[in-house]
Formats: structure tokens, C-alpha cells, sequence
């Protein structure tokens, strides 16, 4: 039996929390400053962390081995079950003239562009987040918009900061779903505490796209629209994540605000119309796209249905209580024994596995009937399967590495050792929180990675604190989605999407006020979820 210790380090916590910061500091430089690829620095990052848990924490080599292996089963299972299968869903749909057929349903709505940036950035941009992720709703919807007529910086600026609303639910809710698995606190409170924080952010983001577009004008003459889409992109959002099912949030989010949106445009229209001429826009066709015959745009639209119909059909209690019988395995991992520094068992050594209810088996099962629908050979959706896991295959091997990480940092007792360090912040703590989250998805550009990095850090410095758990935890991730318009990778995919290569540093001066400031919104919302102010809002 392994017992941790919260000041190995020559008896010194503040030596301690020096220590454990080290595996972090590395990953970060390594990345923001020598420009090392991630799986490259992940690995690095895991192996100091493995010696540190050794050496510093006095854990027996075996034990800090077996804590790497079930981090790396854990980031196995079900993380990129979930990232694999929802990519795969998305593929099926490109190699297909179905994908083509949904993006012109959506350029054939409306001529201004300020509209348009609404649809395609921010509701078709979330669709593509439910599944895809991974820089691809940036790059289609910012090819999208300059297809429109957008001027190419402006069609990557409203990109990238679109892609802040859906993330903490991206790619079927797998930050959350990571985020429960590494801090052991249930995935629906959880997502229910992430679903009462993002949709303050889904109000605003919509709002802040017709401004970039066409400044004061478009926000004067297009608010009612970008309102409407903010308010029930956010309800829906919250309404899913509290009440149906967390993995379908950012579907049913993306597919109401397009209805909502479409709606409204039915019996309300801009003053002006804003297309492809003018300061605000550039292009050399002014031809409206046609929009396609109904059952062309049903059929465009049917891997979303179908995936919501497989969810809900697996949400009906029968059905879920057969699965969780049939489905669940649970077992010890081998090879560790570990207690807290307080005599109990510490949490991330048993696997609770949900092998036919799983996100990623349902995902599965969607995309085979996927291909059922769209008449896709087998040889093609195992071709498509196949380019999947190629395109991940860097991404396999960053995730991996992370929860190793992770698991091992919180195993040794590394990460109970930097709570304890934070939490010396005291009350002050609540800021530094979000802050925290925002810069792990920054320099991560992945709100699942800093979830992993840090939801055990959050937790442990919490209750330390005495602020809830769960509050904390989720502003890491709810946070954290507001620095990823500043990542790297991200920033990289928008240049190129435009064929921009070279002005990341651009885009990044000109979007680092808007993610600072939507920051400082979300930490005084986190500030007052933490008092009697709104501390009924925390389940």
C-alpha cells in the first residue's frame, strides 16, 4: 500500500508545490516557448512526472507505472471512443454530397453577411463542435463565410471566437465527461454546473460576431437576431445539460438555434443588407446560392437527427437500465493500492467501464446507420474509419500521454500537493480558478487536456478552501473554453482555412481583448456562484 504525503519534499510544502508544478511548467514551455509538438511534449511532461512520483513522492515504481497505464486506458477509453466515432460520423458526411448540399441550405438563407455569420459560424460551427471538433468547425465555417463574400482576416476572427460557446460540450461532451473521470465527481452535476456558466457566454457571442462584421451598425440594425440565437442556444443548452442528456447538448443547441434563427427571419429582416460589397466584405459574385429541394436538405440533416434519435432512445429507462446491466463492467486496476494522506482510498483505482451505453458506442452505432441511410459501402465507411484514426493519430497519442499525466500527478499525490498551494490563496482562490482553466486551453488548445491537467488541482485546492468542488471543477472547463481562440493550433487552422498562412499574430492581437474580457465576465459570475449571491445556482 502506497500512502501519499502532501510535503515530501524535505519536509517542505512549499518545496512540494514547487515539485509538483515542474511535470506543468514543463509541458508549458515546451509548448508555448520551444514550439515542441504536443505528443512530444505530453510524453516529456509524463515522464517527469512518473520520476517525480518515484523520487520525490516515494511511490513505488510499479505503482507510478501502473497510475500512467490506467490513465493512458482511461484516455483510451472512453475519451477518444468518443473523439474517434464522432469524427468518423462527420467523415461520413464529407465523402458524401450531402455535406455540400447542408452548407448551401445555409449560404441560401440570407444575403448579409452579419446573418450569415450567425448560421455558419455559430450554430452550423457548433454542429460541427457536437462531433467534430479539433480545429474543423474553425477551418469549414471560415472557408464557409469566405465562400460567402467575407473578407478572409474577418471570416477567421468570427471563426475563432464562434468557436467559444460550444466547447465545453464539444465532441459529445467530452471535456465534461474527462473532467468526471479524473476528479471522481459525478458527470451530472458536473455538466450541470458547466450548463448553468456557458450559456452567459452564448448570449454575448453571437452579439459580439454581427459587431465584428460591421461594427456599430451591424449590432444596431442585427441585435434582435443575434439575441434571439444567443438566448436559445443558451437555454438549450442549459435545458439539455440539466435535464436530458449531457452528450447531446451541443446538437440540440446548434439544431434549435437554426430553427429559432430561421423562424425569425421569416417575419423580420435587417434595415440594410450587408453582402459582398462594401468595406465590411469582398468578392466577385454577387449570385444567390439556390437553396436545395426539401427532401435534399432533410437528407443533409439526417446524421444529426439520427444521432439525437440514438441517444434519446437509449435515455428511455428500460432501455437504460438494460444497458447499464448488460453494459457496465467495474474492476480494480492492477497494480495500485493507494490511500490518501488521510487514511482513505484514493479515487481513479477502480474502472467503471459503460462498454453498449457508452457516448462512443452509441456514436458507433449512429454512424453505421449513417451509412445504412446514405448507401455507403462498407469498404468506404471502413476507408473513412481508417483516414479517421490517421487524422487522430497525433491527437491519440497527446491525449494519452495527458491523462497519464493526470492519473499519475493525482495518484502520487503531486496534485493534492499543488491544491493544498493554491488553496494558501484562501478566499482569492475563486478568481485564480477560471484564470487557471483559461490558460491550460490556451496553451493546450484543448478544453478536455486542461481539464485532465487540471480538474484534480481545482477539486483538491477547493476543499481546502471550503468552496464546492463541483463549482470549481467545472470553471476550469466552462472557463477555459474562452481561451481557445487564442491557441496555437487553433490560430494556425483559421490562417490557413483563409489562406492567411503567417498572420496567427494577427488574429491573435486582435481577439486576445475579446477573450479577455468575456473572461473577466465568466470569473465574476464564478465569483458570485461562490457566495449566498448565486450559490443556489451550484447543484
Amino acid at each position: 500500500m502506497f500512502e501519499q504525503d502532501i510535503d515530501p519534499v524535505f519536509g517542505s510544502l512549499a518545496l512540494s508545490v514547487i515539485a509538483a508544478a515542474l511535470p506543468l511548467l514543463l509541458l508549458f514551455v515546451l509548448l508555448g516557448v520551444f514550439k515542441v509538438r504536443a505528443p512530444f511534449a505530453a510524453i516529456a511532461a509524463l515522464g517527469l512526472s512518473i520520476a517525480l512520483a518515484i523520487i520525490g513522492w516515494n511511490m513505488p515504481p510499479v505503482q507510478a507505472l501502473s497510475a500512467a497505464a490506467a490513465g493512458v486506458f482511461y484516455g483510451l477509453f472512453p475519451i477518444l471512443w468518443i473523439l474517434v466515432n464522432a469524427l468518423w460520423v462527420y467523415r461520413l458526411t464529407v465523402v458524401t454530397p450531402w455535406f455540400e448540399v447542408f452548407g448551401r441550405t445555409i449560404r441560401s438563407i440570407s444575403d448579409d453577411l452579419r446573418i450569415l455569420s450567425i448560421l455558419i459560424a455559430f450554430c452550423f460551427g457548433a454542429l460541427l463542435e457536437s462531433l467534430a471538433g479539433f480545429g474543423a468547425p474553425v477551418a469549414i465555417s471560415a472557408a464557409m463565410l469566405l465562400a460567402a463574400g467575407m473578407a478572409p482576416l474577418k471570416a477567421a476572427l468570427v471563426s475563432l471566437l464562434a468557436n467559444t460557446a460550444p466547447v465545453a460540450f464539444g465532441a459529445l461532451a467530452a471535456p465534461v465527461i474527462a473532467l468526471a473521470g479524473v476528479t471522481g465527481l459525478p458527470l451530472n452535476e458536473l455538466a450541470s454546473m458547466a450548463g448553468r456558466q456557458t450559456p452567459f457566454m452564448a448570449v454575448l457571442v453571437p452579439l459580439i460576431l454581427v459587431f465584428l462584421v460591421d461594427g456599430r451598425r451591424g449590432l444596431r440594425q442585427t441585435w434582435p437576431v443575434a439575441l434571439v440565437a444567443g438566448v436559445v442556444f443558451g437555454l438549450a443548452q442549459f435545458v439539455t445539460s440539466n435535464f436530458f442528456a449531457v452528450e447531446l447538448t451541443d446538437v440540440v443547441a446548434a439544431v434549435a438555434t437554426i430553427i429559432a434563427v430561421l423562424l425569425m427571419l421569416r417575419i423580420w429582416q435587417p434595415a440594410e443588407l450587408v453582402g459582398i460589397t462594401g468595406a465590411v466584405a469582398t468578392g466577385d459574385t454577387d449570385e444567390k446560392v439556390t437553396r436545395p429541394p426539401m427532401r435534399d436538405v432533410l437528407m443533409s440533416v439526417a446524421p444529426y437527427v439520427i444521432i439525437m434519435a440514438v441517444f434519446s432512445v437509449a435515455q428511455i429507462p428500460a432501455i437504460k437500465q438494460w444497458l447499464a446491466v448488460v453494459g457496465t463492467v467495474t474492476f480494480p486496476w492492477p497494480g495500485l493500492d493507494v490511500v490518501t494522506a488521510a487514511g482513505e482510498p484514493a479515487g481513479a483505482q477502480t474502472m467503471h467501464l459503460d462498454t453498449l451505453r457508452a457516448t462512443g458506442t452509441l456514436l458507433l452505432l449512429s454512424g453505421v446507420l449513417t451509412a445504412v441511410l446514405y448507401r455507403i459501402v462498407p469498404r468506404t465507411a471502413v476507408r473513412a474509419y481508417g483516414a479517421t484514426l490517421h487524422q487522430l493519430r497525433w491527437t491519440i497519442v497527446t491525449v494519452t500521454a495527458v491523462l497519464g499525466l493526470s492519473f499519475v500527478m493525482n495518484l502520487s499525490g503531486q496534485a493534492t500537493s499543488l491544491g493544498v498551494g493554491l488553496a494558501s490563496a484562501g478566499g482569492f482562490f475563486v478568481v485564480l480558478s477560471p484564470i487557471i482553466g483559461w490558460i491550460g486551453v490556451a496553451l493546450t488548445g484543448s478544453d478536455t487536456s486542461s481539464n485532465v491537467l487540471f480538474g484534480p488541482v481545482q477539486v483538491a485546492a477547493a476543499e481546502q478552501v471550503g468552496l464546492p468542488a463541483v463549482l470549481m471543477a467545472a470553471a476550469n472547463s466552462s472557463a477555459g473554453v474562452l481561451g481557445k481562440m487564442l491557441s496555437v493550433q487553433n490560430l494556425a487552422v483559421a490562417a490557413a482555412a483563409v489562406s492567411l498562412v503567417g498572420s496567427e499574430g494577427t488574429l491573435l492581437r486582435k481577439l486576445l481583448p475579446w477573450s479577455i474580457g468575456l473572461l473577466a465576465i465568466m470569473t465574476t459570475l464564478i465569483v458570485l456562484q461562490s457566495t449566498p449571491v448565486l450559490g443556489w445556482m451550484v447543484p
